[in-house]
């Protein structure tokens, strides 16, 4: 991936042969010294912390299928519509642009039309593709800067934005690009800051690192002005003071200003709770329910729903016998806080390997409030003809989105 490596000290240089021999078992091909020096300089050159990083993400990649992600994941129409944002131009440098018009954007109907878990998943595409782009452009011969600039619009930004489900889900996003995509930005400008934004600004503070927050700036009235010496007119939309006109001053060809999403797109809440499970998950404590696989390529297939609350859920795979706690445990599927009381869970995972595979319903990051939890699930074994010939279902691949990036 092309990017500038910039001056190393001589410790620095040696700290680096280092990691790329720590690491190396699963380091690919395309993975440079600039990519590599992403984790390094993210950790401040410690070896051990950077190692850690960069494992956790390996790890995480294959979880989330982060390298198929832009084939595979089908972005649900309401997201397309409704989610604000999007790339629009290139800085002096060659940089893409991403603005994030926040205060257009109707949390609570997105939180009500789609599960947290597909936000998270479009914004790992989203990654990914841009991710694309600067390794296509490198393998053509053009030279790209592989960072981002992103423009926070806060006109009409006001304290219903501050929504909790909401404000979880942006803080879980803050945390994912903070781990996976370290030192992607370049820098950030927040522009029609309202009065309220200083209270927002201490929600978002803590899961952003010391790096990120030198990279964001806040803007006065004079913002147009300040965007125009880093952006060329051309490549900057009319709306926010260059000359850019996608069909609009606001180029609403590439960048979603959301709206309110109509009550059509809300997910159905489950009515008939006949055949599932009721269960109360004290405060500070979590439900683990076992299951015992004996067939390869078993599926695992739940459908749950909790009152009031959100709840983390998870699937591992026991190691050794007797009780385990989740963190001893292989994990299947780590552990996510989802939305449930807004959007009812359901999904499945195929078990490669047999063994006792866990359920797990956390709670324990609440120490005020218990939790119920309306469950379901069930494990399905493989016909014959799977046994024979395993294949995964297929899947519908996603409409283009930045079509310049995903070419």
């Amino acid at each position: 991936m092309s990017g500038n490596v910039g001056d190393l000290s001589q410790n620095q240089k040696d700290i680096l042969e280092q990691f790329k021999n720590t690491v190396k078992d699963i380091l690919k091909p395309e993975h440079d010294d600039y990519y590599v020096l992403r984790w390094l300089r993210a950790r401040s050159f410690d070896l051990k912390k950077s190692e850690t990083m960069i494992r956790n993400d390996y790890a995480w990649r294959k979880q989330i299928g982060a390298d198929t992600i832009r084939e595979d994941f089908k972005l649900p129409e309401v997201l397309q519509k409704y989610y604000i944002g999007g790339f629009c131009g290139y800085d002096n440098e060659g940089c893409p642009v991403w603005y994030e018009p926040f205060g257009h954007i109707d949390l609570k109907g997105v939180l009500r039309s789609v599960k947290k878990m597909e936000i998270m998943k479009m914004k790992v595409q989203q990654m990914e593709k841009i991710y694309h782009y600067f390794r296509t452009a490198e393998e053509k011969g053009h030279k790209v800067p592989a960072q981002i600039i992103i423009v926070f619009d806060l006109d009409k930004f006001s304290m219903k934005h501050l929504w909790k489900p909401g404000v979880d889900v942006m803080c879980d996003l803050i945390t994912m690009f903070e781990d996976h995509y370290p030192e992607t930005l370049k820098s950030s400008y927040i522009i029609n800051a309202p009065r309220i934004f200083p209270i927002a600004y201490n929600l978002f503070r803590p899961f952003l690192s010391e790096g990120t927050v030198m990279k964001v700036q806040i803007l006065g009235s004079n913002y147009k002005e300040v965007l125009a010496r880093n952006i060329p007119p051309q490549e900057l939309p009319i709306y926010y003071g260059g000359s850019k006109n996608d069909p609009d001053p606001r180029c609403t060809n590439q960048i979603c200003f959301g709206g309110e999403v109509p009550e059509s797109y809300y997910v159905q809440q489950i009515t008939d709770l006949s055949g599932f499970t009721e269960s109360t998950i004290g405060r500070g404590s979590s439900l683990q329910v076992d299951y015992e696989i004996k067939v390869k390529n078993s599926a695992i297939r739940w459908q749950f729903k909790t009152d009031g609350f959100d709840i983390g859920f998870g699937v591992y795979r026991r190691t050794k016998d007797g009780r385990q706690k989740a963190g001893d445990m292989e994990a299947v599927m780590a552990t996510t806080r989802v939305n449930s009381h807004l959007v009812p869970e359901d999904g499945s995972l195929t078990c490669r390997e047999t063994g006792t595979y866990v359920v797990r319903f956390d709670n324990t990051y609440s120490w005020t409030r218990g939790k119920k939890i309306f469950y379901q699930i069930e494990v399905l074994e493989p016909d014959v003809t799977d046994l024979q010939m395993p294949r995964s279902p297929s899947q519908d691949s996603n409409n283009t989105f930045f079509d310049t990036v995903s070419s």
